[in-house]
């Protein structure tokens, strides 16, 4: 009965969302488009032999994206165990693993478009898709590092498709050293994380108490990289 209210409150949620999203003035478009990437990347050198590229704009018609995928992606309300007690993952979740197919063309042609550009650098596909749906201010994620599996030991990129409202994205040497570098992604922005980021740096996406409407984080991993 308490997983029922669970989803059904979720559902309504959603259907709320779909009103409350709004596009920014440079995003409107009745049919999503990819834009080239080459040289409209702009790479950020970090230490340790981090980087971060980020290419504003990246999808335009973003807002379709979102509403389709706010419709189509089976989201999952998950709960974790912190500590001594279970408690619930502060955003929507839904996983597609390796050469799954995706919930959306443009999220499908996204895929091919990075495997071409960071080929060179990566040497292998992008291979899974994480998307993550928050939903308000009081979602977030809090500072962690894609580690397991590969990220743990080796250089790799996770790439990060934004849909809907900006959110800040904060990244910080682990162990400390420096205050975070801000980031403030959405409306079709792309965001890739590369080199020795994932275990050198960490991210986040914090609470904030200001009114914020919904955002859609769609994450691209290598195979091996969660």
């Amino acid at each position: 009965m308490i997983e029922h209210c669970i989803i059904e409150h979720a559902f309504d949620t959603l259907y709320r969302m779909s009103v409350l999203v709004q596009e920014s003035l440079l995003d409107v478009s009745d049919e999503p488009v990819l834009g080239p990437l080459g040289g409209s990347v702009r790479r950020t050198t970090l230490t340790r032999g981090a980087w971060v590229d980020l290419r504003r704009g990246w999808l335009t018609g973003s807002g379709v994206v979102f509403g389709r995928l706010l419709e189509r992606v089976p989201w999952r309300a998950e709960k974790r165990q912190m500590y001594d007690r279970v408690v619930a993952v502060p955003r929507l979740l839904c996983f597609y693993g390796e050469d799954a197919p995706l919930p959306d063309p443009v999220l499908t042609a996204a895929r091919q478009a990075l495997d071409a550009h960071y080929d060179p650098e990566l040497g292998e596909p992008f291979r899974t898709a994480g998307l993550c749906l928050y939903r308000d201010g009081r979602d977030s994620v809090a500072w962690h590092g894609d580690t397991i599996g590969r990220g743990q030991t080796e250089d790799t990129m996770v790439a990060i498709l934004s849909l809907g409202t900006p959110r800040p994205l904060l990244l910080r040497p682990r162990g400390g050293g420096s205050r975070p570098l801000r980031f403030e992604v959405g409306h079709g922005d792309l965001l890739v994380m590369g080199g020795s980021c994932q275990r050198t740096w960490e991210h986040a996406v914090p609470k904030t108490s200001q009114p914020v409407g919904p955002r859609i984080s769609v994450q691209f991993r290598p195979r091996g990289v969660r």
